[in-house]
Order: structure tokens, then sequence, then C-alpha cells
């Protein structure tokens, strides 16, 4: 038996040793106009990238790793190509300063990169292939047929791909040379050329056939042309139809060089950009373009990667599916209602690797559609209780992901699988900024202000231009940052603020017009809510106490009205704005929330003409009796229980109150929740100037 138990404990030790491996993953890194320029250490010799793994040819191929496998780190790795195309003289150097590789893609086809790495846990290999091609073409732009190999010559006769072609034909995407030479500024040149084309050489020069190659070999100029006028697209179709196909941001602006891809039609020589560096490829050249810049310094380029293995049952579901909002690519297949994008991911370095950031496309489709800014189409547009935010505007992308998973009505009844992950989930701002959402008690709803009805809800704030060139607070605040605040100098970007409030430079000069945390000062906004919220954590369990025990409440499961406080406790936590998204709604929750949490219930809606506290009722009563008052305006309220000598037995309540008639039960206990001995005692209230005492009889 001791020799089983003993061959038992080597086998799960080993087991672990297996499971606790590195697992290399290649990543082909973008290289953007605005990295050529601040990071030394790509030039000289260098160009502009998009990511992918097919590239033209001639051009540069950037190269990391990173363990996959577990969470060790790599400490060395070994660059080598397994194969390349004949004659190619390509190596691979390091790039120290980045931690990356790079190699001179100097010949059309496939180059086999392999790498071997080093970590704590072991060494282990891994290849990538990387296609380098020529351009070829779209195919079938305005009105010049398409001929092998452009890419229409074969998706023509592929219904998927003339939809998608249907759509791309007329975005701003594909346009956008044919304006800007007819339209455009006077200044309006090559340098322009670069992004507004297809395979223009940029910063590396390249024979690969793209539109600059195109126009050198037909003969076309742009000096000849310049500036922009009227008629010059027409006469560039007439006199060079030929590079019409290139005059576009075309397919392989973002799907890569497909030349390889047209000969054999192989999948693998032709890429899909999930990610952002592909658009960071043009829209990264600061001060003019810089939105690429703004979305590296956003939560959204660094996302919380959940890393749950979901059924494919469950797929696109945002209560079960917590990829559909952490993974940029199961975002875009949720769009289509499709399932495609990773899913079971085990490792948090595995989650890393494998997952795609909250992206330029995970919220514009590329190919274009008739949403403004070609922003996805939803296939529902609703809260967790149902609401619907169609009516938000561009805004909706983010109340999208951006609200809570669960809908309080159903969810807070169900008294099992109470956790510590129990509750309205993370990033409810939707349904604070919509006024939604939240437990109401007794049937009385909570009142909502008027941020919904700003123009494009959450954008018409969130993406207020960023601050002027040569500030610091440039591309860190507004525009597609969506951050309202920049720690490092404390600044408040309120531009979005000054149309409906003019003057307020900050959020502290949001001032609250009453003290609704009771601390006896008037003060901003963010700060009375922030009170609000400190107040109702130390009325939830364990009582007293700044924090929440989420285990007391569970325990608790019969005591609705504590599972709705926690819930709403949630809600506004998580909503991170401090009120600012929707500050009376959010003091209303937080208020009543604490009320209920500390055995207070509010009755009915009307507010009462004058201050009243009632006579408790039963009286004489064994075990409980009910006390009610009425407030005519917001106080705070101290109600204590006195024993017939004076002596005080327990405090009920010392809270704020806004204005309505208010019930509280005492249970014939004292301060530490012995039950007192039968008497009379007497209950006294004090709120504001007003102080009434009453008498009742407890009868064991």
């Amino acid at each position: 038996m001791k020799k089983f138990i003993t061959s038992l404990m080597v086998l799960v030790l080993a087991a672990s040793v297996v499971f606790a491996a590195p697992k290399p993953k290649i990543l082909v890194q973008g290289v953007t106009p605005n990295m050529l320029l601040t990071t030394p250490a790509l030039v000289p010799d260098s160009c502009v990238t998009t990511g992918l793994s097919n590239v033209g040819n001639g051009t540069f191929v950037y190269l990391s790793v990173m363990n996959v496998g577990d969470t060790a780190a790599v400490q060395s790795s070994t660059w080598t190509f397994n194969s390349k195309p004949s004659g190619s003289t390509a190596t691979l150097t390091s790039v120290p300063a980045l931690g990356w590789y790079k190699f001179f893609a100097d010949l059309k086809g496939v180059y086999q990169v392999k790498v071997s790495i080093t970590t704590s846990t072991g060494t282990k290999d891994s290849t990538l292939q990387i296609t380098s091609a020529d351009y070829v073409g779209v195919g079938n732009f305005q009105g010049v047929p398409a001929a092998y190999p452009n890419c229409m010559s074969c998706h023509a006769s592929m219904p998927k791909f003339t939809a998608i072609f249907d759509r791309w034909k007329v975005s701003g995407h594909a346009g956008i040379f044919k304006y800007e030479i007819d339209s455009g500024a006077a200044y309006y040149g090559i340098a322009c050329m670069k992004c507004h084309t297809t395979g223009y050489d940029h910063n590396k020069f390249a024979v690969n056939g793209g539109f600059d190659d195109k126009a050198r070999t037909l003969g076309w100029s742009w000096t000849a042309w310049a500036p922009p006028k009227k008629g010059n697209w027409d006469s560039l179709k007439t006199k060079y139809p030929g590079l019409v196909n290139l005059a576009t941001i075309g397919c392989e602006s973002c799907h890569g060089a497909g030349s390889e891809h047209a000969s054999g039609g192989d999948t693998n020589k032709i890429n899909i950009a999930y990610g952002s560096s592909t658009c960071g490829s043009c829209h990264d050249e600061p001060w003019r373009h810089d939105i690429y810049a703004q979305w590296k310094n956003s939560l959204h380029s660094n996302p919380l990667f959940e890393g749950r293995a979901v059924a494919d049952s469950l797929r696109n579901n945002i209560a079960s599916d917590c990829n559909r909002c952490h993974d940029g690519r199961n975002q875009i297949d949720y769009t289509k209602k499709t399932v495609g994008g990773p899913n079971v991911f085990t490792a948090p370095a595995l989650v890393k690797g494998d997952m795609t950031s909250i992206g330029c496309p995970t919220c514009h489709d590329p190919h274009g559609n008739t949403n403004d800014f070609s922003l996805r189409n939803h296939p529902e547009d609703t809260l967790a209780n149902g609401y619907n935010y169609s009516s938000v505007g561009t805004g909706k992308t983010c109340i999208n992901c951006h609200h809570s998973r669960r809908n309080n009505n159903t969810y807070i009844t169900v008294k099992g699988a109470f956790t510590s992950t129990w509750g309205p989930h993370g990033s409810t701002q939707g349904d604070v900024l919509l006024g939604k959402n939240a437990a109401q008690f007794g049937g009385v709803p909570f009142i909502s202000g008027s941020h919904r009805n700003i123009s494009g809800g959450c954008v018409g704030c969130h993406m207020a231009a960023t601050t002027d060139t040569g500030t610091v607070t440039r591309d860190k605040v507004g525009g597609h940052t969506w951050s309202l605040h920049y720690a490092a100098t404390n600044y408040d970007h309120t531009v979005g603020c000054n149309g409906c409030h003019p003057g307020k430079t900050s959020f502290d000069d949001f001032v609250a017009p009453e003290d609704y945390d009771g601390n006896g000062l008037v003060e901003a906004w963010q700060k009375e809510v922030a009170g609000c919220i400190r107040n109702l954590r130390i009325a939830l369990p364990p009582a007293g106490v700044d924090s929440v025990a989420w285990g007391l409440i569970a325990r608790d499961s019969m005591n609705l009205n504590l599972r709705k406080a926690y819930f709403n406790y949630q809600m506004i936590n998580n909503d991170g704005s401090l009120g600012m998204h929707n500050p009376f709604y959010t003091i209303q929750v937080l208020t009543t929330s604490k009320l209920y949490a500390v055995g207070v219930q509010q009755n009915g809606t009307e507010i009462p003409a004058k201050f009243e506290l009632s006579q408790n009722y039963p009286n004489p009563f064994n075990p409980s009796t009910k006390i009610n008052f009425s407030l005519p305006k917001a106080e705070q309220v101290t109600l204590k229980v006195y024993d017939i000598t004076g002596k005080e037995i327990v405090t009920l309540l010392n809270t704020k109150f806004a204005a309505g008639k208010y019930s509280t039960d005492w249970m014939g206990t004292d301060a530490n929740g012995k039950t007192v001995s039968s008497g009379v005692y007497f209950y006294k209230i004090i709120a504001g100037s007003n102080i009434q005492t009453k008498r009742m009889v407890f009868i064991k």
C-alpha cells in the first residue's frame, strides 16, 4: 500500500511538471509612422508595417515572442529560418532595445521562421509562416473591370465577398484618394498618398507592384496633376485605367499583399486583421492623425482578459460569455452572430497571447456600412433588464459592453450560487447613465437625470476633442482615449461638459446642492457620492466596518432587501464616475439602499407637508414593533431607544434622509443584539430642529 501511495505521488508531481511548460507564440509587430519618429531603435533601416504575417515584397518584418504555456518569463530566444525562398539572403537580426527580431523580405515567397525559447520551466520551439508578395489591386473598382490577379477577378463569383465589396466600394476607405485629388487641400501630395493608396512605399523603397510602382511604370506623376482640382480623378481613369485598382485603400491595405494568395488560393497566404496595428500603420501620425496614439493611451488597448472557457451554445451571450466583451475578435463575432474567435484559455500568459485587444476593428467595420463612422451593427440594443437603449445614438456601441450583465429583477431573487462574483458585474456605466436596472424597494422608482439626452450619449463627453498640440495632456484625454482624467497632472477634461456647464474646468467645480453623505459639508458631487458609497459600504455586513463581507450577505438568504442593497452598491461603485453620469439617480440609489440595508423602508413617494413621529405599532409588542416618521425636507435623522431610567439602549438610526415617509422596526434588542427585559421604553427622534419622544411597552 505504501508503495502504491508513493507511486501515486510521483505521478501527480510528474503531471504537474508536464503542465508547467513553456509554449512560444511568435507575434508579428506593427510599426507605425509615429513609432519611426519616436523610437530610435527602429531607424535608420526600417519601414512602416501592418503587423500582418503576409507583407509587401521588399519590406521589413518585425517579430517578438512570448511564452503562452505558463507564467514563466522568457530568459532567452534563438531565431532561425526553417526555410525561405530560393536565393533569399534574408537574415534575422536583433532589435535589442525593443526585444524584437527583424528580417528583410528580399524575395517573394514563404519564410518559415523558427524560435526556440528558454524559461525557468524548460525549452520549447515554435514556427510561423511569413509570406512576401506583390500587390495585385482590387479590381472592379470605379468601373474598371477586374483582371487576374486582381482580388475581384476571383472573389466576384463569391456572394459573401461581393456583399463585402459592395459595402467597401462606397466607404471612406475606398473613396479617399479620389476625393483628395479632386477636392483636397492645396498641400495634398505624395506623403498623403502613402496611406490613401494600396502598396505605396512607406519609408523603404520597394518594387512590389504597389501604387507608386504602377504609377512609375505607366508614367503617371502627381507633379503634373497638382494641386487637387475637379476632374483629376476622371482624367486618371481615362488615361491610366491600370492605376485605378491601386488608387484606393483596397483589400491588400488591410489583408496584405496578394500575389502569392492569388496564384493558388492558399488562405494561409492572406490575413484577416483583428487587431489595431494594421490601422495604426496609417492612423498614427500625430499631430493630425492621432487616433491610434489616443487608443494606445486607453484601457481598451490593454484590457482585462477573462480567459473563461465557454460552450459554443453560450457564445455571444453577455450573461455567459465573458470573451464577448473582453476580446476584440469575439466582439466582432458577436456583431456577426458567428462563433469563430478564440474560446478556451487556461493560463494568464495563454490568455494574453491568444486574445485580441479591444481595438479599431472591434467597433468599426473596415469594409464600411451605413452607420455613422462605420460603427458595427449590434444584434441587440437592450440592457439586461430588457430596456432598449438604441435611442442613445453612437454611444450605444459603448453601452453594448458597458452595462450590467444581470437583470436585477430576476437575478436577486435567485437564492443559490451566491459567490464572490455575485452582482451586476463590472462596467455598469450604461445602466447608471440611463437610470435603469438598480434594484427598487417597495416598488418606488428612482429619479433620473438628463445626461442620457447628450448627443451621442457616452460619446458626447468622453470623445470630446483632445487638448491642443504641445500640451502634456495631448492624446491622453478625449477622443479615442475615452478618458476624462489624466492622473499625472490631475487634469479633468471637461470640454464635453462646457456646452451645458460653461466655465467648469474641473469635476470639483460641479458642487452638489446639499450635504448628501451627512459629513456636515456641502461638497463637489464626486465627493458627496464617494461619501454615500462609503456610508452604504459601512451599513452592509459586517455593519459598522468600512468593508463588505459577501459571505455574510449570502448567509442571510431570506433578506431580499439586503441583497438589493448589495447589488446597488456594486452597480454604483462599478460605474466609476462617482455620480457624474447621473448624479441624482446615483445619490437616490445609494441613500435608499443604505436605509434598507439598516432596516428602514420608504413608504411611497409622497412628500409630507410636515414633520411627524407616529406612535409605534403594535404597542405593547413582542417580538417587534414598527416606528413611522415623516420628513418634509432632507434631514440628518437620529433615532434612539432609552429605558425608563434614561439609559440609552440602542441607536436605531443615525443617517441622512431625503424628504419622504419612512418606517423602521425595533426587535426589542440592545446594541449587542441581546433581548431586553419587559418594561417601558422611550424612543426619541432628532431630525434637524425637530425633536420628539414617545413611550412604548415591551412584553416578553
